[in-house]
């Protein structure tokens, strides 16, 4: 996703305009009500089109009509939504959070939404990430299924007309978010369950024993790094993600380290090719641990 080009031009567009500038580069949009976040297509994110004569077709109807994409493989965007709903909103804590826990680095652009939140846009990820909602921490994902409104689209908040504005772009690397680590993070509770009563497979259960022994010997500096490497070795013995959970689990936690730890650990050992050449614990760096790129803004 090139998020200059997707996002600068649209600055200073009629709404029209902007509409046939998202479906020129490929990216679908469906028409919402003025003012608001409604479809007012049958179907809502369901029936949005880069067609331009279908586009052409809507806004000459509704010029007006607020812009939609869809959000995940349709568009190639996924979002994560900051709200800053009520006295005392949660989102930008939880934002600050998340980044300074690196779950949030690779974003390619920050939207500024009417409400004063935050739209940060990632490029879509080649696994399946199904939208959520996390009421408690008011962020929220925008993947599969969800759609987000883009600029200029604009909404009346307290009498004034507040349009969705470009707020930065990246300078730095561009990647998908972890949707899945990232909701653990702000809802522990959702982790725990993932390694209770999981079954182990006959001859692996020896050597997951042997391997799960191994971690609950670590020392304080190396149970993450640990952790990691115990993964991998069960990745490559053939055990399956709740395995790995149900073995590691239980020992990670006795070991000091947090549920979402653990979970996100885990889970980076199971993404990307593992083989015999994997970091040893003295050298295992996850990914979902490096230090965060402070690239972002929070917005209070």
């Amino acid at each position: 996703m090139d998020a200059e080009q997707l996002l600068a031009p649209v600055a200073g567009l009629s709404l029209a305009d902007a509409a046939q500038h998202y479906a020129n580069l490929g990216v679908p949009v469906f028409p919402c009500v003025p003012g608001e976040k409604r479809p007012l297509v049958a179907h809502g994110f369901k029936d949005a089109t880069a067609d331009p004569v279908q586009v052409g077709a809507w806004w000459r109807r509704w010029p007006e009509a607020n812009i939609g994409i869809p959000t995940g493989p349709a568009s190639g965007i996924e979002v994560v939504d900051v709200d800053v709903k009520g006295d005392e909103p949660r989102g930008p804590v939880s934002w600050q959070r998340a980044t300074q826990a690196g779950f949030l680095d690779g974003w390619a652009a920050h939207v500024v939404t009417p409400s004063g939140g935050l739209h940060a846009y990632y490029p879509a990820a080649e696994i399946e990430q199904r939208s959520w909602a996390s009421g408690n921490a008011q962020l929220d994902f925008r993947g599969t299924a969800g759609y987000i409104v883009a600029p200029p689209s604009r909404t009346l908040i307290d009498g004034q007309v507040a349009a969705y504005q470009l707020l930065d772009l990246a300078t730095g690397d561009v990647q998908p978010v972890d949707a899945a680590a990232l909701r653990e993070f702000l809802d522990p509770r959702l982790v725990r369950p993932t390694w209770q009563g999981q079954p182990f497979r006959g001859a692996l259960q020896e050597r997951t024993q042997r391997i799960a022994a191994w971690l609950g010997g670590r020392e304080q500096s190396e149970r993450n790094q640990g952790l990691y490497w115990a993964s991998c070795r069960l990745a490559e013995n053939g055990a399956t993600l709740a395995e790995a959970f149900a073995a590691l689990g239980p020992v990670a936690e006795q070991i000091g380290l947090a549920p979402p730890e653990i979970a996100r650990t885990i889970r980076s050992a199971y993404r990307g090719p593992v083989s015999a050449s994997s970091p040893s614990p003295a050298h295992a760096q996850p990914a979902a641990q490096r230090g965060p790129v402070d690239r972002g803004r929070v917005l209070a």
